[in-house]
């Protein structure tokens, strides 16, 4: 067999009168008089190969054979191509090799769609066809970024001295969020294995242990709704660190971020990045992962709706509603079916209409006009900042109606405006989140962000009396809109984090049997902590562009949590579920 000298990316002009063996895939073949051409394919680049019937009637035979994705051995003399026929676009343009030995390694069948990016191929195709897939250079360029990342991440977070730890797969099951990936024990029959939705625990035991700082590039696997950021099993930066405040664990991050965007991207960020606190962006972007990049800015009108003669307003407002719109600038030239467009948009969000004003030189112009006297036109474009030619848009309802639809408004009036650099990156922290939310179909609180999450200290004497007032000590890192992940100083008090589960509906003797083994520890000297978890499939996505983080996992699932390739999820056969003691209904 012959052996690789060269990869398909490799040689240059100056190669010029070598000889060279590249081996590869066929990535396409051309027969132009009696010379037949292949372009030979690695995750390298491509080079052109010619058979020149000259070195050997069989070699030019057996190049006649040669069909795209045949894997080959190619053995010849670098040339510089003749003039007129350098290619400019790939490294490798300006020279081609003459084969003098040919060997076919492997025949392919025709590929179900071709191997080049120009393809124009549907993603449930490209995913049961992936090994394919995954030989188009954008494939293999988004894993190789994706792998220059976790070095970074590596090499950055040893600098900062971190010690990367491994945490088990197979754990027991605390449910609190999403639903865990139960996997039957045979050796204890009617009992489970959970798969970690995160290490959060592990984590916490490594501090108590005195391992200070912890990272780890882990797995995890939460069975719930999928959607283009969300995978069934996804890939976590996992930290933490014991004796920190919140800008600690902040600083970190801001560093390895800096570091990120320098060395794989060549840019430089502003640090430290804004903060912003939870009900701030709420306000302002009805989002706690606001897309900094423009402005246009919710406002509240509630007080001055509250006195207007518009039925659908004061209704919204009696039943404990607001009502808060955007200024769209300049947009006074809408027609009535724009409108109705972003009126049937929002509705999709759950608003039941989209009151609307274009702002004229004399006062306000729509269909509702008349149930607002002059003075509150006046005040409205005050408080909306508008001026002739704009158009005031508004929602009436709940507040998390309100809320959602605004925010989803907001983005798409930014898309449709032009008023988002796709260049810029904008990075905020959201801080002071609520620490509990009430759950109408559970009948009680439950964690915004997780059970383990420490309350602001000030507010830790109000837990009993007014859970909902209660802040906490959590952060969301955010880029241009996107959650890349969060973090929290943790509860490191065994009896503070027993309130908690009191609060949460948990007893005592239920907190013991899901989490004693964490309680316990607490009583041996836990240090103070906090940490973090950024999203990985999703900060790859981000700074490559895309809004698929299918694009950046060599072998994801689709939105129903399947395999196309291996078709998993799949039946098992009697005798397994027999071993496991487990017989299905």
């Amino acid at each position: 067999m012959l052996k690789r000298t060269h990869t398909c990316g490799a040689l240059r002009k100056s190669e010029v009168g070598k000889e060279a063996t590249l081996t590869g895939w066929v990535a396409s073949r051309r027969d132009h008089g009696g010379l037949v051409f292949i372009d030979l394919r690695d995750r390298y680049g491509i080079t052109q190969v010619v058979f020149n019937p000259e070195y050997g009637k069989e070699l030019h035979e057996k190049a006649g054979e040669l069909r795209a994705e045949f894997v080959v051995a190619v053995k010849g003399e670098v040339r510089e191509r003749p003039p007129g026929t350098v290619n400019p676009r790939l490294p490798t343009g300006e020279i081609e090799v003459y084969a003098k030995e040919l060997n076919i390694l492997n025949r392919s069948e025709i590929p179900p769609f071709e191997v080049e990016d120009r393809a124009n191929v549907s993603l449930e195709h490209r995913l049961r066809y992936r090994y394919l897939d995954l030989r188009r250079p954008t494939m293999q360029h988004h894993l190789i970024f994706r792998h220059k990342l976790c070095q970074l991440i590596r090499q950055y977070l040893d600098s900062q001295g971190f010690v990367e730890v491994e945490t088990p797969f197979l754990t027991r099951s605390t449910p609190e969020g999403a639903r865990d990936y139960l996997v039957p024990s045979r050796m204890s029959h009617g009992a489970f294995y959970a798969l970690p939705q995160s290490p959060q625990l592990f984590k916490q035991l490594l501090m108590v242990s005195g391992m200070d700082r912890y990272f780890q590039i882990v797995r995890c696997f939460r069975d719930e709704d999928l959607r283009a950021t969300r995978q069934p099993e996804f890939t976590q930066l996992d930290m933490e660190m014991s004796f920190v405040e919140e800008e600690d664990v902040m600083a970190i991050i801001e560093g390895f971020m800096a570091e990120v965007f320098e060395k794989l991207l060549g840019k430089k960020i502003s640090l430290p990045f804004p903060k912003l606190s939870y009900q701030r962006a709420m306000e302002l972007y009805g989002s706690d992962a606001p897309d900094l990049r423009f402005g246009l800015t919710i406002k509240e009108i509630t007080d001055l709706a509250r006195e207007s003669e518009f039925r659908i307003f004061r209704e919204a407002i009696e039943r404990g509603g607001f009502v808060r719109g955007l200024n769209a600038q300049g947009c006074s030239t809408f027609s009535r079916k724009e409108i109705d467009e972003l009126t049937g948009f929002v509705g999709q969000h759950g608003a039941k209409g989209l009151a609307w004003f274009k702002v004229e030189d004399g006062g306000l112009s729509s269909p509702i006009t008349k149930f607002f006297g002059q003075g509150l036109q006046a005040a409205i474009k005050e408080r909306m900042e508008a001026r002739p030619g704009d158009l005031l848009l508004f929602v009436a309802d709940r507040e998390k109606i309100v809320h959602q639809s605004l925010s989803q408004l907001r983005l798409n009036l930014g898309r449709r405006l032009n008023l988002i650099n796709n260049e810029e990156y904008c990075f905020t922290w959201i801080t002071d989140f609520p620490l509990l939310e009430f759950d109408e179909t559970l009948g009680r609180y439950v964690s915004i962000h997780h059970p383990f999450t420490s309350p602001k200290l000030e507010d830790i004497p109000h837990l009993e009396e007014r859970p909902h007032e209660v802040r906490a000590r959590a952060y969301d890192i955010v880029l241009n809109g996107v959650e890349l992940g969060g973090g929290s100083i943790r509860i490191h008090d065994q009896a503070l984090q027993q309130r908690i589960f009191r609060l949460l509906g948990m007893d005592d003797e239920t907190a013991k049997k899901r989490f004693g083994f964490l309680l316990e520890a607490f009583k041996y000297g836990a240090p103070p902590h906090g940490g973090i978890a950024l999203g990985l499939d999703r900060v790859v996505a981000m700074l490559l562009g895309l809004d698929d983080i299918r694009e950046v996992i060599a072998f994801p699932k689709t939105q129903k949590a399947s395999c196309l390739l291996t078709e998993a999820p799949a039946e098992v056969d009697e005798q397994q579920l027999k071993e496991l003691g487990l017989k299905l209904l």
